[in-house]
C-alpha cells in the first residue's frame, strides 16, 4: 500500500500536506486568508486591467490558480496571482491581436495560460527545473528592469485619465508626452491615482497594514461619495460579472497560433524563474526543502487550471506572499480561504468596487512595476565587472526597444553568447616551477617561477569542445615556440577539462601527430575519469597509451626527469639535500 501512496504524494504535495495537517495552524491559516484577500481582490482586478483583459479575469486567475497550487505545489507559503512582471508580455500578445473585442482578450489570455502552464509541467515532468539558472543574474535585472519601465510607462495615460494607442515603451511613452501636451490629463483622475501611488509608497513597509486595499477602498469611496464619475469624468471600473465561470477552452484562431506559443514560452520562463527565486527564498527562511522540478509542475497546473477558468497566466507573488506570511500564514491553505473569499465576493457582492477609478488601478500597478526595479545591485556589479553591467543594459534596451517578447528572445540569446564565450576563449596558463610553493603555478603570475628544460606544462582552463578546440592547438603551438628550451614533452594539465566532444578529439589527434613530427611527446595529466572514459569511446586513448596519462603534473614532471636527464634541481629536493647535509 506504501509503494501505491508514494507517487501520489509526490505528484499531489497538497494530499501529503493535509495528512500531516495540525489541528493548531487552522486559526492562523484562517486569519492568514481573510487578511490576504484583502490584497488579492484590488491586485487581481489592476494586473488584468493593465493586461488588457477584462478585470474578471484576474479574479478567476486568484481563485482557481491559488486552488491549483495548494493541490500540486510544494511550498507551503507561496502566493500564487496576476504579477506585474507578466503584464507586459501578456498585454504584448493580447493588445494587437484582440483590437479591443474584450472577448478575444480573455481567450487569447487564458489559451496564453494554457500554453505556459503546459510547458512548465513538461518541463518538470522532464526534470528541468534548472533551466531558469541559465539566466545570469545581471541579464535577468536586465529584462526585469525593462519589463518593469515598459509597464511603468503603459500605465501612466490610466494615471493621468486618458488613454492612448501604440504598443512598445517607446511608441506609449512619445503618445502619453504627446497626450500631456495636448490637454488631455483629467485632474480628478491623476488625484486620485497619485494619492492611491503616494499611499502605496508611503505604508509599503508595513507588514500589518494592507496598503493596497487602504488606497483602493478611499479612492472608490472618494468617487462614489462626490460622484466623480459622472460629474468629472472619471472612468471607473463599472460591476463585475456576477458568478463564476464554467470551464472551456479559449480557442483562438490559427493566425493566433505562432505569438500565443512565443507569448506562452516567455510567460513560462519568466513566471518560473520569479516562482523559483522566491520558492527557495522561503524554503530557506522556513526550513523546507523544495523540488524545483515539482516547484515548475505546480506552477503550471495553476496556469493550466487558471486558463481552463478564463483566467490569465500567473506567477508567484513577491507581494501576496508577504503578507500571508506577515498575517501568520501556515500552510497553502492560507490560499485557499482567499480564494474562497474573493469566489463569495464574485458570487454574493460582485458592485462592491463598481466605483473604482481606473486610475488607481494604474497607480497600484505602476508601485509594483517600480518594486522590480533593481538599482543597488547594478551598481555593485558595475564595481565588479562592468562588461556585466553593459550586458544587463542591452537587456533593458532590447526590451525598451523592441518589446517584451523579443526582449526575452534577445536575454535568451545574450545568455548563451555569454556562455559560449566563456568556453570558447577560455584561459590558458603555461606553468613552471616556483620556489618555496607547493605545485605549478601560472608564470604570467609568478614571473620568478623556473621553467624545467624541455619540458612543457600547458594548463587549460575550459572544457575541450568543438568551439575553442582550434584554439586550444594554436596556444600549445604558441606555448611550444615561445619555450627557452628544445621542447622534449608537452604535459597537458586537464584537470579543468570537464567535457570533451569528438571535434576536440579529433583536434588533439592532429596535435599529437604535429607534436610527433618535432620529436615532442604529448601527454596528459590529471583528466577526470568521466573525461578519460570519453577518449576510450572514441578510441584516442589506446592509441596515445595509459602511460602517456598521469594522475598529476608532478608525478608527469617526475617521469620526464628519469627519461631526460636535464640540469634541473627542484627547490623541495634542495631542501632534503641540505638537511641532510646540516650537522
Amino acid at each position: 500500500m506504501i509503494l501505491r501512496r508514494n507517487p501520489w504524494r509526490r505528484w499531489l504535495p497538497g494530499l501529503s500536506a493535509i495528512r500531516h495537517y495540525r489541528l493548531a495552524w487552522l486559526r492562523h491559516d484562517l486569519v492568514a486568508g481573510l487578511a490576504l484577500s484583502a490584497v488579492l481582490l484590488p491586485v487581481g482586478i489592476a494586473y488584468a486591467v493593465a493586461s488588457g483583459v477584462p478585470p474578471s479575469c484576474g479574479l478567476y486567475a486568484t481563485i482557481f490558480g491559488l486552488l491549483a497550487y495548494a493541490l500540486f505545489g510544494p511550498s507551503r507559503m507561496l502566493v500564487l496571482g496576476p504579477d506585474s512582471s507578466l503584464v507586459a508580455l501578456i498585454l504584448g500578445i493580447v493588445l494587437p491581436l484582440s483590437a479591443g473585442d474584450s472577448q478575444r482578450s480573455m481567450a487569447l489570455a487564458g489559451m496564453l495560460a494554457i500554453v505556459s502552464g503546459s510547458l512548465c509541467v513538461l518541463a518538470g515532468t522532464a526534470r528541468l527545473g534548472f533551466i531558469t539558472e541559465l539566466l545570469s543574474k545581471p541579464i535577468r535585472y536586465g529584462y526585469m528592469n525593462g519589463i518593469a519601465l515598459t509597464v511603468l510607462f503603459s500605465q501612466l495615460p490610466a494615471l493621468f485619465g486618458f488613454s492612448v494607442k501604440g504598443e512598445g515603451l517607446l511608441i506609449e511613452s512619445q503618445s502619453f508626452v504627446a497626450g500631456v501636451l495636448a490637454g488631455r490629463t483629467n485632474g480628478v483622475s491623476l488625484a486620485l491615482g497619485g494619492g492611491t501611488l503616494l499611499l502605496i509608497g508611503l505604508l509599503r513597509h508595513s507588514k500589518r497594514v494592507p496598503s493596497v486595499l487602504l488606497a483602493v477602498v478611499f479612492a472608490t469611496v472618494i468617487v462614489a461619495t462626490l460622484n466623480l464619475a459622472s460629474g468629472f469624468g472619471v472612468t471607473v471600473l463599472g460591476p463585475l460579472p456576477r458568478g463564476l465561470p464554467a470551464v472551456a477552452v479559449p480557442w483562438t484562431g490559427t493566425d493566433d497560433i505562432v505569438p500565443v506559443l512565443l507569448g506562452g514560452f516567455a510567460i513560462a520562463l519568466v513566471s518560473f524563474a520569479d516562482t523559483s527565486v522566491l520558492s527557495r527564498t522561503y524554503a530557506a527562511r522556513l526550513g523546507d526543502r523544495i523540488d524545483p522540478n515539482q516547484e515548475m509542475i505546480g506552477l503550471g497546473a495553476a496556469n493550466l487550471v487558471a486558463g481552463l477558468f478564463q483566467g490569465l497566466p500567473i506567477s508567484a507573488s513577491a507581494s501576496r506572499t508577504p503578507v500571508a506570511e506577515a498575517a501568520g500564514a501556515k500552510t497553502q491553505l492560507t490560499g485557499v480561504v482567499g480564494a474562497f473569499t474573493v469566489a463569495v465576493l464574485l458570487l454574493a457582492a460582485p458592485n462592491l468596487l463598481q466605483n473604482l477609478p481606473i486610475s488607481a488601478l494604474a497607480g497600484v500597478v505602476i508601485a509594483s512595476a517600480i518594486a522590480l526595479i533593481e538599482v543597488a545591485d547594478l551598481r555593485r556589479i558595475y564595481r565588479m565587472q562592468r562588461w556585466e553591467f553593459w550586458l544587463s543594459m542591452v537587456c533593458l534596451a532590447g526590451v525598451a526597444v523592441f518589446g517584451a517578447i523579443p526582449g526575452i528572445g534577445l536575454a535568451i540569446a545574450i545568455a548563451v553568447i555569454e556562455f559560449l564565450w566563456d568556453g570558447w576563449r577560455p584561459y590558458s596558463a603555461v606553468l613552471g616551477r616556483v620556489d618555496g610553493v607547493k605545485g605549478y603555478h601560472d608564470i604570467s603570475r609568478y614571473p620568478e617561477s623556473r621553467l624545467i628544460p624541455g619540458l612543457v606544462l600547458f594548463r587549460w582552463d575550459a572544457p575541450l569542445f568543438f568551439a575553442n578546440a582550434e584554439l586550444f592547438r594554436d596556444r600549445v603551438m604558441m606555448a611550444v615556440e615561445s619555450s627557452p628550451t628544445q621542447v622534449n614533452w608537452l604535459v597537458v594539465g586537464a584537470e579543468p577539462v570537464t567535457s570533451i566532444d569528438v571535434t576536440s578529439t579529433d583536434t588533439l589527434d592532429e596535435l599529437d601527430h604535429t607534436l610527433a613530427k618535432a620529436g615532442i611527446r604529448l601527454c596528459i595529466a590529471e583528466m577526470k575519469d568521466p573525461v578519460k572514459d570519453k577518449l576510450k569511446r572514441f578510441g584516442l586513448f589506446s592509441q596515445f597509451g595509459e602511460d602517456r596519462f598521469f594522475a598529476t603534473v608532478g608525478e608527469a614532471v617526475s617521469c620526464y626527469l628519469k627519461a631526460h636527464p636535464v640540469d634541473w634541481v627542484d627547490w623541495e629536493d634542495q631542501v632534503k639535500i641540505d638537511n641532510d647535509l646540516a650537522p
